[in-house]
């Protein structure tokens, strides 16, 4: 990425509190050496590289701010020094009483854990903490918004998205680790995913009372205890791979959305969001907080956003592994997530399949779908139908709570049956557990 990189490549310079990690969370970053850049991150690229060809004047602008390639080099090598923290006690605790505890605290407040310990005060601290860039009216106005896409598109594109987090190998390879692989944990972590962003929806679910509000603790755990795992079993590479599940590759799966927004926003030349797609980014910059994320990996504007995402996408050595992401989405895409014992349920799954395939080609394969077809992601002219016909489904749906939300005499029964939808999504994705077994880790893969 420049002259400015390589000299920090050589001399191992990252930001003071990336470096603290080995001193302050030894338990977990003990054996990591932060004097290297990993090979994950790409300090060779330049603008002209053939793989920018298609958003090279997005890329030019990363080029441009050499402190914005400095903040994403960072955040490859930075965890969650909370949770990581917390995590750290698996030797003393054990894994399940952590959830335990950590359940407790989010449910009834940490006071009523017995003898909590100081890093679970942290964690749950920290996220109670909202920070003054938050505006929490906003949230909620995002949340209810968002509530219809989660109610109509979500339950036939999740696969589709889900599937976008394994096209390298660099960010993919912790979800192989640990044992991801296997049809019933494959379908397992997509229901979570799905889960999570669903139930940060419903009213008051980001409260800190809500049910987001500890799902988002729990999903900060699971990362947390995969990266005490893998660091600590000394099999993890880090000169190759960085720090498993870093702050960089967390950054898809909460701003994707805001993301493409984003980017379509600027593509009509616009500079600003409306009000209405301000507070879709501000439900998403909060989940990011909950989550972990801080604010400087958090854009507020279109222009910062696409910024930010360009040059992770920059930052990322291109990588595919046919063992490593190959076996994911393989793994992945034939495995069923519905029961197809009723009628109803054979024509849920073939839509399901045909606009989650849609969804990845169209949106993270850049519409090649010669180059999806190479990594084992038909499209056929049936699944093109089935995606047609889901597509339909989902526009008649949206327009349907869209303007029945607005109406006078029946929108609150609308929004009563659109709460009801979600409710019953939830049940459908089954209950998250946000934990992986270490047992089940495939440590020699690395």
């Amino acid at each position: 990425m420049g002259s400015d990189t390589q000299i920090d490549r050589e001399a191992g310079v990252y930001a003071d509190d990336v470096v603290r990690q080995r001193d302050e969370i030894p338990g977990v970053y003990g054996d990591v050496d932060f004097t290297i850049v990993p090979e994950r991150y790409d300090a060779e690229a330049t603008v002209d590289d053939e793989r920018f060809a298609p958003h090279r004047a997005a890329v030019e602008r990363v080029f441009e701010q050499p402190e914005l390639q400095r903040l994403i080099r960072d955040a490859t090598m930075r965890g969650d020094r909370f949770a990581d923290a917390y995590a750290a006690l698996i030797p003393e605790f054990g894994f399940r009483t952590l959830v335990e505890m950590l359940e407790t605290a989010c449910e009834q407040g940490v006071d009523a854990v017995d003898d909590a310990p100081q890093e679970l005060r942290d964690l749950i601290g920290a996220m109670e903490a909202t920070p003054d860039w938050v505006d929490m009216e906003l949230v909620e106005r995002g949340a209810a918004a968002e509530r219809i896409g989660m109610a109509t598109a979500t339950p036939f594109a999740i696969r589709g998205a889900f599937l976008a987090t394994f096209l390298n190998k660099y960010a993919a390879l912790p979800m192989t680790m640990t044992g991801t692989l296997s049809d019933e944990a494959a379908a397992k972590r997509v229901f979570e995913t799905a889960s999570f962003f669903t139930a940060t929806t419903l009213p008051g679910a980001l409260r800190r009372d809500g049910k987001g509000f500890e799902a988002a603790a729990k999903v900060r755990l699971m990362h947390s205890m995969v990266r005490f795992h893998l660091l600590s079993s000394g099999k993890w590479d880090v000169a190759t791979y960085g720090t498993p599940i870093p702050q960089v590759d967390q950054m898809p799966a909460g701003l994707i959305g805001v993301f493409l927004m984003s980017a379509e926003v600027l593509r009509k030349g616009r500079t600003a969001f409306t009000d209405a797609e301000r507070a879709r980014v501000e439900l998403s910059r909060y989940r990011c907080f909950l989550l972990g994320l801080p604010e400087n990996l958090l854009g507020e504007t279109p222009q910062e956003i696409v910024d930010l995402m360009t040059a992770r996408h920059v930052s990322l050595v291109e990588g595919y592994d046919d063992e490593i992401c190959g076996s994911l989405v393989r793994g992945t895409m034939e495995v069923d997530l519905f029961d197809r014992s009723t009628v109803r349920g054979k024509v849920h799954a073939w839509l399901e399949n045909g606009f989650s395939r849609f969804v990845l080609i169209k949106s993270f394969l850049g519409g090649d779908a010669e180059r999806a077809e190479s990594i084992g992601i038909t499209f056929s002219t049936g699944e093109k139908v089935a995606a047609g016909a889901a597509l339909g489904a989902i526009t008649a749906k949206t327009l349907f709570y869209t303007y029945g939300l607005k109406a006078p005499v029946v929108g609150d029964r609308i929004d009563r049956r659109l709460n009801a939808r979600i409710a019953t999504l939830l049940d459908r994705y089954g209950h998250a557990d946000f934990v992986t077994d270490a047992d089940q880790y495939k440590l020699s893969a690395a």
